[in-house]
C-alpha cells in the first residue's frame, strides 16, 4: 500500500521535475534486528525515489558494512545520508537523518533533496558571509518529533548551513525513537538544538538568529 496519495505523488513528481538539477542518492543505513522504524523508513524513501529518475535509493546493512557506516559517520539506525552526484563523484554535505522522516519531517526531506541536488543553500548573502567565518568542525544536532509543526524549519536551516560550509555537519534526531539520547541531552521540548555538544537552545529561530547562535557556540 502506497504511503503517498496519488495527488501528493503527482505534486511531488512535478515539483522535483521543476527543481532537481543533479542526481541525488538517498543512502539508508538499516539493520535487520533492533530497528523498529527501518522498514517504514525504507518504504518512505522508496516511494520518494520513484518520483524522479534523478533520485536513487541505496540500502546499506549497518552491521555488515560497519566500515562504510563509520565513513559516513552513521551512528544510529535508521540513518540517512543525502548525497549529490556530480561528474561521477558523490558529494557529501554532512546532512544526516537519524530516525524516520515521517509526519512534518517529510517536508524537510523533500526540501533537502532539492537543495542538495542544486548544491546551493539558498541562504541570504549575509548568512553566507557570516557562516564563512567558521573554520573549525561544527556539529548541529536537531531533536524533533513527527508531530512538531515548527521542527522542519529548524531542520531545513541547519541542513542548509551544512551545504553552505563544509565544516558544518547537521543531523536530525527523532527524539521519541531514541529516548536515551533525548534524556542525555535534556530534550523536554522540540525543536531542541545542540551545537558541538556544549551549546543548546530550543525553538525554530529565523535564519539570521539561528546563525547568531551558531557563531556564539563556535566562539564559546
Amino acid at each position: 500500500m502506497a504511503l503517498l496519495s496519488k495527488s501528493d505523488a503527482d505534486y511531488l513528481r512535478a515539483h522535483f521535475g521543476q527543481n532537481l538539477e543533479k542526481p541525488v542518492v538517498l543512502m539508508l543505513f538499516t539493520r535487520t534486528d533492533g530497528c523498529q522504524y527501518c522498514n517504514d523508513t525504507e518504504l518512505i524513501l522508496s516511494e520518494l525515489a520513484e518520483l524522479s529518475e534523478l533520485i536513487s535509493l541505496e540500502v546499506v546493512d549497518y552491521d555488515r558494512d560497519a566500515e562504510l557506516a563509520d565513513g559516513y559517520n552513521i551512528w544510529l539506525v535508521p540513518g540517512i545520508a543525502i548525497l549529490r552526484v556530480e561528474d561521477s563523484q558523490r558529494i557529501d554535505h554532512g546532512i544526516r537523518y537519524f530516525g524516520i522522516p515521517a509526519g512534518y519531517e517529510f517536508s524537510s526531506l523533500v526540501e533537502d533533496v532539492i537543495f542538495v541536488s542544486k548544491g546551493d543553500s539558498g541562504l541570504s548573502d549575509d548568512s553566507r558571509n557570516r557562516l564563512a567565518s567558521i573554520t573549525t568542525p561544527t556539529e548541529i544536532k536537531i531533536f524533533v518529533t513527527p508531530s512538531c509543526p515548527h521542527c522542519p524549519r529548524a531542520v531545513s536551516l541547519a541542513h542548509r548551513f551544512a551545504i553552505e560550509n563544509e565544516k558544518i555537519t547537521s543531523c536530525m534526531i527523532e527524539a521519541i525513537e531514541f529516548p536515551d539520547l533525548s534524556e542525555k541531552y535534556g530534550v523536554y521540548a522540540v525543536p531542541k538544538i545542540v551545537i558541538n555538544d556544549s551549546y543548546e537552545f530550543e525553538g525554530a529561530y529565523p535564519e539570521s538568529m539561528f546563525v547568531d547562535e551558531i557563531l556564539k557556540a563556535v566562539s564559546s
